[in-house]
């Protein structure tokens, strides 16, 4: 990978970082607010749990972004962490904090889905 095209992810990358860490610190969504009326209750509840799902996916995203520029530092941005290969730059232009090619992410996907232990030595490789 050349310096131009790392520099253009790490561009990518920090204006993302920038973005994510704004909206994580943004929790007035997941307050819990009374009310005498229950159907404003259960309202809130819905409320606040997708705040807190969000909250959840975005908090999960900041750090897929910090690794990807960590790897930018330590010039291994663009190697799939599983097996080593060059991640397709398609896929780097789609998803620029993926740590895996798209053969590893579908096999971690699906050791996910079926609650494997091999989805969590992917995870650490």
């Amino acid at each position: 990978m050349t310096k131009t095209e790392l520099n253009k992810y790490k561009q990518i990358l920090e204006t993302k970082l920038a973005e994510l860490s704004q909206a994580v610190r943004d929790r007035e969504g997941i307050a819990i607010e009374k009310s005498p009326d229950a159907l404003d209750e259960v309202q809130h509840a819905a409320e606040r749990e997708l705040a807190i799902r969000n909250l959840d996916r975005e908090s999960h995203l900041l750090r897929n972004v910090r690794a990807a520029l960590r790897r930018i530092d330590e010039g291994n941005y663009g190697v799939c962490l599983h097996c080593e290969e060059d991640i397709n730059p398609k896929r780097l232009n789609a998803v620029p904090w993926t740590p895996f090619c798209i053969e590893c992410q579908e096999l971690a996907d699906r050791a996910k889905d079926d609650n494997t232990e091999m989805f969590e030595e992917l995870m650490v490789a």
